[in-house]
């Protein structure tokens, strides 16, 4: 397969209904499909609010087994039922350990597996060391429609080891599930553009596609930005959303196209990685 279709999705989720939540991520999955997009990106962590804004330790009831999450269970029948596939960001419980999880469903409803997120921030309204361990399996891929995907989580689309460690494992796209907003401890702070063109840049050194989701509205102290949006493999934004739309974005790719243009740029051609060591250093 040459082309392939994706959609990103940016909606309010300030309901403590998880029910409600997720049914409106269900609603946007449907649009999405209905206009012909076959991989389907939901904000982070979409069956409530978000709750890091805080450190409590009554909400990591919240988390549960990845096969006994909501918003897990509703989006492998989602998928099944649609034939698309949903890379869902779900607060997932291992035992005694708790991690912000990404199960990458495919389109016949099955887990293809997970990945957790491997940068964990820690600040005024993102209190996530509280409640997540570090992911401990690595980045990850999953091939899908025929093509092959990374996913990274919100904090890991600030790094570019993380968008290039996916590529080197043969992502040919890129999705990043967010909730980001405003900030605390600054109300003149904005980082939506510096969000947007971190991605953009990840875009344009891999020479792949980027989908980006973020979830909007008021929680608490917090605004969140919205801002989802699709890049090309060049970097340029080919569909967007500003900070109060709801909906669905959807564009679709050549990547025949995108893997001419990632070759004849000779990013991978001229890396030199025996030089990279620093890169690995612990300080």
């Amino acid at each position: 397969m040459t082309e392939i279709t994706v959609a990103a999705l940016q909606l309010p989720l300030a309901s403590d209904d998880e029910a409600e939540n997720i049914d409106a991520v269900a609603q946007l999955v449907e649009h999405a499909a209905q206009q012909g997009a076959q991989i389907i990106q939901p904000p982070e962590l979409f069956s409530g609010p978000y709750f890091c804004r805080e450190e409590d330790e009554a909400l990591f009831a919240l988390a549960r087994p990845t096969l006994e999450h909501l918003s897990v269970i509703a989006m492998r029948k989602l998928a099944k039922a649609l034939r698309v596939a949903i890379p869902v960001s779900f607060f997932e419980r291992d035992g005694h350990h708790y991690y912000n999880t990404i199960a990458m469903v495919g389109s016949d409803g099955d887990v293809l597996g997970t990945y957790r997120k491997s940068h964990i921030p820690d600040g005024p309204g993102y209190e996530e060391k509280f409640y997540f361990r570090p992911g401990n399996g690595g980045f990850k891929v999953w091939e899908v429609f025929g093509v092959t995907i990374g996913v990274g989580i919100c904090w890991d689309q600030w790094y570019p080891e993380c968008a290039r460690a996916m590529a080197l494992m043969g992502a040919e796209l890129l999705f990043y599930p967010t909730a980001i907003g405003s900030e605390p401890y600054d109300a003149q702070l904005d980082t939506s553009r510096m969000w947007r063109r971190a991605m953009q840049g990840h875009a344009v050194s891999n020479c792949m596609p980027v989908i980006a989701a973020n979830r909007i509205g008021v929680e608490g102290d917090q605004t969140f930005y919205g801002h989802s949006f699709i890049a090309n493999e060049w970097g340029d934004l080919v569909c967007e959303f500003g900070a109060e739309e709801d909906g669905v974005l959807v564009s679709t790719f050549d990547l025949a196209k995108a893997a001419k243009h990632r070759a004849g740029m000779g990013f991978f051609r001229d890396r030199r990685p025996q030089l990279y060591g620093r890169l690995c250093e612990d300080i």
